[in-house]
Order: structure tokens, then C-alpha cells, then sequence
């Protein structure tokens, strides 16, 4: 099995050095950070400093630029990977395992960097297969011959990418496998608003989203109600 690991990114310059140090002690597989245009920060010098393949891409959004890392390989598997987000140790060694017993792509149960009991609360339901699997943070490996048939990433779309991709690819009958085994998730969100507002904005977000309410509409809706770095 080959599998490149695609990292998208925009202002990663806090995560960068960590998620890909814990990437380069782990495995040798190909590491392409796919920066968004135009972003002045230290991201892309960080990476290419440890020696990753930054790939500057023509346009700015994070399924664009997922989309475009992907084209820039050949492997067999692709694993993409949030910048405040770390794999479970063993992920290569899930993958593999995953795809051997037939399953066409997948992602993680996670916990979160804090020892607040109602992220564990969080955490603990992502374990549980259903609506609301498949988010970026559980992070999402994928056959490439499924990625192509899909059509990747629908480059429409601000927002939800990542769940649309796994709700297509289980319309067309894919196999899909959540490893309850955890990614570890930056709190840094739940931080700088709250549990309880988070956890609202995320739940009305999904719900117009799933409702066909336009994509201007959540994007915006979610940037206004939500403190980001």
C-alpha cells in the first residue's frame, strides 16, 4: 500500500511543526501540506524546513485545496489530515488493516486535547457510527480509485465537504469504517467560545446544511456565531 498524507491548511503556523513531527516519527509515507494562497504566516516555510512538500495552490478553500493535493500524487491511498489534529499511533497500521478487509475509505473516533469531561462526552460519541460521521476532524483515508470515481471534494462547497464526500460515497454503495481508535483534536475552538455555544452552532449548521440551505448562507452563518483564530 502507498498512501500520501495531504494537509490542508490556512494560518497553521502554531500546529504545523507538531502535527508534522508526529507524522515524520511514525511514517515514511509522502506529506504534502497544501497551503492556501495568498497567507503571509510561516506555515509553509515551517514545513518546508522539515522537509515536506509545500504545495502553494491556485485557490483559497479547504476542498480545493484537499482536491489539489490529491492530484499532485499517485498513491493508492489518500489520507487527509487536519493541521491540529494527530493520528492515532498505529494509523498506518489501521489503514491497511481497514482496506484489507474491503473497505473503501474510513476515518477515526477522537478525543480532545483538554480534560474537560464534556469534550470527553464529545469525544466518546464519535465512536458511534452514524449521522454525524465522517467530520474533517476524525480525519478521512480513501482509496484513490474511490476518490476518483466520486469526483473528490465537490470544490462548491465552503463548508461540510468532508461529510458530503462520505455521504455520496455511501450512496454509491462504498464501504466505509470508522476505527474506534482516537485521533487526538486541537480544543482550541471549544476555547475560545464555549461548550455549550459550539455544540449549538455545530448542530444548527448540520441541520441547515442536511436542509439544502445555501452554502453562502452557512458559511457565513457559522464565521458570525463562532470565535476562530
Amino acid at each position: 500500500m502507498t498512501i500520501s498524507i495531504i494537509i490542508p491548511t490556512y494560518n497553521e503556523a502554531a500546529h504545523i511543526e507538531r502535527l508534522l513531527t508526529y507524522l515524520q516519527q511514525h511514517t515514511q509515507a509522502e506529506i504534502l501540506v497544501a497551503n492556501s494562497p495568498n497567507i503571509r504566516d510561516q506555515t509553509a516555510a515551517k514545513a518546508a524546513a522539515m522537509g515536506v512538500r509545500v504545495l502553494n495552490c491556485p485557490v483559497a478553500g479547504r476542498a480545493q485545496q484537499m482536491n489539489y493535493g490529491a492530484a499532485q500524487t499517485q498513491s493508492e491511498v489518500i489520507y487527509f489530515v487536519h493541521a491540529d489534529t494527530l493520528p492515532p499511533a498505529s494509523f498506518l497500521q489501521d489503514i491497511a488493516q481497514s482496506l484489507e478487509q474491503g473497505y473503501d475509505l474510513g476515518y477515526f473516533s477522537y478525543c480532545f486535547d483538554s480534560n474537560s469531561w464534556l469534550l470527553r462526552i464529545n469525544g466518546y460519541c464519535t465512536r458511534f457510527d452514524g449521522l454525524f460521521a465522517g467530520g474533517g476532524d476524525q480525519t478521512l483515508f480513501i482509496k484513490r480509485n474511490t476518490f476518483e470515481q466520486l469526483g473528490g471534494f465537490r470544490e462548491e462547497l465552503y463548508i461540510m465537504e468532508d461529510f458530503d464526500l462520505v455521504k455520496r460515497a455511501k450512496k454509491a454503495g462504498f464501504k466505509q469504517h470508522l476505527i474506534t481508535n482516537d485521533a487526538l483534536v486541537s480544543a482550541r475552538k471549544y476555547e475560545k467560545n464555549s461548550w455549550l455555544w459550539v455544540n449549538i452552532v455545530n448542530l444548527s449548521v448540520f441541520a441547515l446544511f442536511h436542509l439544502g440551505v445555501s452554502q453562502e448562507r452557512l458559511f457565513a452563518t457559522y464565521r458570525q456565531l463562532l470565535r476562530m483564530d
